[in-house]
């Protein structure tokens, strides 16, 4: 069906850019791509790593606010099964001001940690390879 492999961007409404920026940058090593003001009412960045498959876009709306609202189970979920890497990864998201939370399925805190920010937004680091 397709030719190429299709790039995957994760767009989520945000409180604030500034602060989800630096939050995800600083807790996930991830560097700002791009960003865009005013684009028909919205303002953006888009955080990720070079050359990687994917990377995620937070937004906000200058016209009509659009409120974060996440669920228990949205989840941005990184494989890391290095355990010297993962505990490394999972002291960077705390000092970026994560905060460390049970997990609602208990799958992930068998071998992970499920971090939420200040928007609500969950990402579990899993001490694992991933199974596909």
């Amino acid at each position: 069906m397709y030719k190429q492999t299709p790039h995957l961007r994760v767009a989520r409404p945000v409180s604030s850019l500034g602060l989800s920026k630096a939050m995800y940058c600083e807790g996930l090593n991830l560097q700002l791509l791009g960003s865009f003001k005013d684009h028909d009412g919205f303002d953006g960045v888009m955080l990720g790593l070079p050359g990687a498959g994917f990377h995620l876009e937070f937004v906000v709306s200058r016209r009509h606010p659009v409120r974060p609202a996440p669920t228990e189970e949205d989840l941005l979920v990184l494989y890391l099964p290095d355990h010297p890497e993962w505990e490394a990864a999972c002291a960077c998201m705390r000092a970026a001001g994560f905060a460390q939370t049970p997990s609602a399925n208990p799958y992930w805190d068998v071998h992970g940690a499920t971090f939420i920010d200040h928007d609500g937004y969950r990402t579990v680091l899993q001490n694992a390879k991933s199974p596909v």
